[in-house]
């Protein structure tokens, strides 16, 4: 393993322990600040949660700047580019407007318009697009106006499509820690075979967002202890998109030309990741497609795009029947199949194994979508190495629990007709548990 490799790897464990050590303090001081809000009807869970998660993460994405600012080969990053410090300074704008937002719910609008100013930072210290490659036609140099409009729209669509998808437990770190990996992969390829500095920066932000989202996770996964809020999803979307940026619109296409013969050859071996890197399809396809539908649901029922629902993919899932973790396991399962399957296509894209690969997994991701419509029942023999769902009923239990509650009301008609106070019975629904000692929960079951 090459030193560049330890580095990266000695950041990515910096800026994973960073913000995992700091995510308790955080929980608690979320919790003295109340930084806790009411549990909306658009909520899954049940009790009032922490945010404030985005502290940790902003640190922890610090540290491991600050780390690969001393390391021998990293150090060439920050010494032969600004990008560095157009991110932070990009992030420690958005991260401010989440603080303000998790503590005081802020306007969507005002959300917005910050979203494009911590972007229009990052294109004043050069983290912008200079030109895009397109199939068949090769280098395409925009203007400024133009490379400042997409740099705009990029980022802001990143950082909406994460925040969007950050409803369930450990979900939004997941999925964009699943899409930095093969971000990383990517990047780490084209700098390390090609020799190509410019893609550094892109590779160093990934390594970077990797820890961040992998020193949050353990505080965040099912049942959550605390939630990043919108200072943390909003800045793990930025420093995506700025890496996006970084080897979309900055990576010259003619220095792969001397690799592949032709900048047109060069053009169109990149573009299997470059244009969906762009708008962007592959490495957060499900968090996209989940921004595209909520848009198009809003405006067709007359509301505002920003209006918070349950109309999410996330929320459907939990609708057909799946348990929370399994419901999260099956996002990052079509994000992982999507941003790898990208990957490998760029890698060969004239396998046709690769191909198939994607088709077979894709079918066994389909059938896993679909896994509660149809619950088959196992013959006896195999019932205990099954879970208790696809068992079959025993009728003797039935029929105890049947003759049970007809004995508990035969008992309150002979009570009613002598006067007397009927048995309670255990079991019997409107007595046990929480409905025992007061009236129902008001939270409705969201299976």
């Amino acid at each position: 393993m090459g030193k560049p490799v330890r580095e990266y790897l000695l950041t990515l464990c910096i800026t994973a322990a960073v913000t995992y050590l700091l995510t308790g303090p955080v929980r608690k001081f979320a919790i003295v600040a109340g930084a806790m809000p009411e549990i909306r009807a658009r909520d899954v869970h049940r009790e009032p949660t922490p945010r404030l998660g985005g502290i940790a993460m902003f640190f922890g994405l610090c540290a491991g700047l600050l780390v690969a600012d001393h390391l021998t080969n990293l150090n060439e990053v920050f010494e032969k580019s600004n990008e560095p410090r157009a991110l932070l300074s990009g992030a420690a704008l958005i991260w401010l407007i989440g603080v303000l937002d998790d503590k005081f719910e802020i306007d969507a609008l005002i959300k917005l318009g910050g979203q494009m100013i911590a972007a229009g930072v990052m294109v004043m210290q050069g983290l912008t697009i200079l030109w895009l490659p397109i199939p068949g036609v090769g280098n395409v140099a925009l203007t400024q106006w133009q490379g400042t409009l997409l740099t705009v729209a990029l980022v802001v669509i990143t950082i909406n499509a994460v925040n969007f998808v950050d409803g369930l437990d450990g979900l939004a770190a997941g999925m964009v820690c699943i899409a930095a990996a093969a971000f990383f992969l990517y990047a780490y390829r084209i700098w390390l075979s090609y020799g190509i500095e410019a893609a550094a920066p892109a590779t160093l932000f990934a390594a970077i967002l990797m820890g961040m989202c992998l020193g949050f996770l353990p505080h965040n996964m099912h049942p959550a202890r605390i939630f990043m809020g919108d200072s943390g999803s909003m800045l793990i979307g930025l420093v995506l998109s700025a890496g996006a940026i970084s080897i979309t619109g900055q990576l010259d296409p003619d220095a792969l030309a001397l690799f592949t013969g032709s900048e047109k050859a060069a053009v169109h071996q990149t573009v299997p990741v470059y244009i969906p890197l762009l708008l962007p399809l592959t490495i957060i396809a499900v968090p996209a497609a989940d921004l595209v539908l909520a848009i198009v649901r809003r405006t067709w029922r007359g509301q505002s795009p920003f209006a918070a629902d349950r109309g999410h993919l996330h929320h459907r899932l939990l609708e057909i029947g799946h348990s929370h973790s399994r419901a999260v396991l099956i996002m990052y399962f079509w994000s992982a199949l999507i941003a790898f399957g990208a990957l490998a296509y760029s890698v060969n894209s004239a396998s046709m194994w690769i191909v198939l690969g994607v088709v077979f997994l894709s079918a066994v991701g389909l059938v896993l979508l679909l896994l509660p419509r149809f619950t088959p029942r196992v013959p006896l023999w195999a019932q205990r190495f099954v879970p208790p769902r696809y068992r079959r009923r025993r009728r003797t239990a039935e029929a105890a629990v049947a003759m049970e509650a007809g004995a508990a009301q035969e008992a309150r008609e002979t009570a009613q007709e002598t006067g007397e106070r009927a048995p309670v019975t255990a079991g019997i629904s409107g007595v046990n548990g929480a409905t025992a000692i007061g009236p129902r929960s008001r939270f409705v079951d969201r299976r």
